[in-house]
């Protein structure tokens, strides 16, 4: 049984629809937290398989690179819980094309997506995340934050920014009593990574950079979440947490 350590605490999770944001929203869910599940399309899925464990949880459907709609989103999320504590820039897409092959419409809506929607989000809600004591903003960036393939030129760098911003934001809001840490995931078992797990050579590809020699499953990044949002992990901030299987660490 997991401790109700977040009980009275609002979590508000950007692409909480599928894949690692559902897997770390229901993770917070559990430990006691409301949860706003944000995405470009409805999270009623998600809503409902969070009501089924007895989590209280609603869908917000925006653009998260569109501020206008963040602003208003953000207002109607507060409106209804009444606050705001927790925020988990997970929203992200990646295309993967060079710098010669990427379209500047291209690069501008992975930049929004990955990189100006963290932004966005972030001012939106950390006016109601101040004075409450305490706050949390995990910005899941990637392990192509630290290294890169020509391939992901947008991808790459959106990452990038998202870390920089983390540690940016972590000496801002310190005083507030707000961490805010990046999550930087390898390889694991989502929708984004389908094609890739589906190919036999490109899936060997990414074992063979892992010494683990398994894809990472959602529930293992949840629970990272979750103890980033503890009380354990109050003194820990402007940082970045790989969780990738030892993909860095082996040179690859």
């Amino acid at each position: 049984m997991t401790e109700k350590f977040l009980t009275g605490r609002v979590a508000v999770v950007t692409g909480g629809r599928r894949g690692l944001g559902k897997a770390m929203a229901l993770a917070l869910g559990e430990a006691g937290a409301k949860l706003a599940l944000v995405d470009n399309e409805s999270s009623a899925d998600a809503v409902n398989e969070a009501k089924a464990k007895g989590i209280e949880a609603k869908s917000f459907t925006c653009d998260v690179s569109d501020a206008k709609q963040v602003e208003a989103r953000a207002k109607e999320i507060v409106d209804h819980f009444g606050k705001a504590n927790i925020l988990i820039n997970a929203a992200g897409i990646v295309i993967r094309k060079t710098t010669s092959e990427l379209s500047v419409d291209e690069w501008n809506r992975v930049i929004g997506v990955n990189l100006s929607g963290a932004f966005y989000f972030s001012k939106a809600l950390i006016p109601h995340m101040r004075g409450q004591g305490y706050g949390r903003i995990i910005n899941i960036c990637s392990v192509m934050a630290h290294v890169s393939t020509a391939d992901r030129v947008a991808y790459n760098a959106s990452k990038a920014g998202l870390l920089a911003m983390t540690k940016a934001q972590a000496l801002e809001l310190a005083q507030d009593s707000i961490t805010v840490v990046g999550i930087s995931p390898g390889a694991f078992t989502t929708d984004m990574t389908a094609a890739l797990r589906d190919d036999p050579a490109r899936n060997a590809t990414f074992m063979d950079a892992t010494p683990m020699r398994r894809w990472g499953e959602p529930d293992e990044i949840g629970k990272l979440a979750r103890y980033l949002c503890s009380p354990d992990a109050s003194y820990i901030t402007g940082t970045d947490i790989v969780i990738d299987g030892g993909w860095l660490a082996s040179g690859v």
